[in-house]
């Protein structure tokens, strides 16, 4: 539901789930399926954390941050601490928690 979304607005997506690609291929279309989180970061305007897979709870913030044309992160799983956002430079939004912006 959520990238059919992002996708009726213009956004252009770039997926990795370490365990659902197989199943996501059927059903996403105009998507780019890449092999790992960075990959998928790569360029993009702003991530979007849908799964809490370790894979996403063990990102290398500075290298997330270097790879964004912005430093966006939507976390739908909380995943992350709200300081450790902050410190890092993201403009952070998260599920019931006060969102970030840069320089607040």
């Amino acid at each position: 539901v959520i990238i059919p979304e992002l996708q009726k607005s213009g956004a252009k997506i770039k997926a990795f789930d370490p365990q659902g690609m197989r199943e996501a291929k059927k059903y996403l279309q105009d998507v780019v399926f890449c092999k790992g989180p960075y990959e998928a970061m790569d360029g993009a305007h702003a991530v979007v954390i849908i799964t809490e897979w370790n894979a996403f709870r063990a990102l290398d913030l500075v290298r997330v941050k270097s790879l964004l044309e912005t430093p966006i992160l939507v976390d739908l799983r909380n995943i992350y601490n709200l300081n450790e956002m902050e410190k890092a430079g993201f403009v952070y939004y998260s599920i019931g928690r006060k969102e970030l912006k840069i320089g607040s």
